[in-house]
Order: structure tokens, then sequence, then C-alpha cells
């Protein structure tokens, strides 16, 4: 709860900048969690990157979720469109309640159990990262520079 009080900047010159550059901070989340989904997506899809969709299938079998090809389709299906189609701000909100469940799962029900926290142990941090960045983008939406906003229908 706000008190009133202002802050000060430290650097009262960089007021300027963050001023001018605080509307792309919305797009700026959206594009890079879509951007940074999509190699993942063609790992899982299209074998790039030294993976494939029998690997994913197998690993998720292997950890009980079933069934495991349609969970694996999925998961590369939204990494790879869905990291598109966060790029470009189109059906913004459902495309990042979707990666938000994929990745509370990825964290919780795969990573912690086998990894504990730190990501380099094969932990929780990484999926829950995207997690938080998923759910920022479901808060704030498309944005004013997305196809949500030019199309002008958003859920």
């Amino acid at each position: 709860m706000s008190n009133g009080a202002q802050t000060t900047l430290i650097i009262p010159a960089l007021g300027g900048i963050y001023d001018g550059l605080g509307r792309f901070t919305d797009p700026l989340v959206r594009v890079i969690t879509g951007l940074l989904l999509i190699p993942h997506g063609m790992q899982k899809l299209f074998g790039s990157f030294g993976g494939n969709i029998e690997g994913t299938i197998g690993f998720m079998s292997k950890m009980g979720i079933e069934p495991a090809a349609f969970f694996a389709y999925y998961i590369g299906v939204l990494e790879f469109f869905g990291g598109i189609m966060l790029v470009l701000g189109l059906l913004t909100r459902v495309v990042a309640a979707q990666v938000l469940g994929f990745m509370l799962v990825a964290a919780f029900v795969v990573h912690l159990p086998v990894g504990g926290f730190f990501w380099t142990n094969r932990g929780y941090e990484y999926p829950l990262m995207w997690a938080v960045l998923a759910l920022v983008v479901l808060i704030r939406g498309g944005g004013e520079m997305s196809l949500d906003k030019r199309i002008g229908k958003e859920f």
C-alpha cells in the first residue's frame, strides 16, 4: 500500500530513458518469452538441436505422464506455435495460460522431485521462472504492440 511518498532517482538523468523505454517492457517480456520457447518446440517437433519427439515421449512415459505421446506433441506444438503466437501477440492470454500450466507441471511434477531448486541440477528454478514470465504475459495481455490489439479483440 502506498503512503503517498515519491521516490527520487539517484541518477535523475536516467529518468528520461526509463520513461522513454517504459512502453517497451511488456512487449519485450512477451516477445522474448515466445522467442525462447520456439527452439524447444523445434527440438521436439522437428528434431532440431539434438532433440526428437521419441525422446520426449520416452521421458514423459518414464515420469508417469500419460498419455505420453499426446503430451509430448501438445507441448511441442505449444512451444513452437505458441511461441510464435506470443511473439506476434496473437491469442496472447490463451497461449500464456497454457504455458503457465505446462511450466508449473514441469517445475513441480518433473523437476522438483529429481533436482531440487537449482537448474544446474535439473531443478525447478528454470521452469518456475518460465511460469512467472507466462503469468506476467497472461495478466498484461498482448498490449499495444500486438496482433490482439490490431484485431481489437482479446481474452
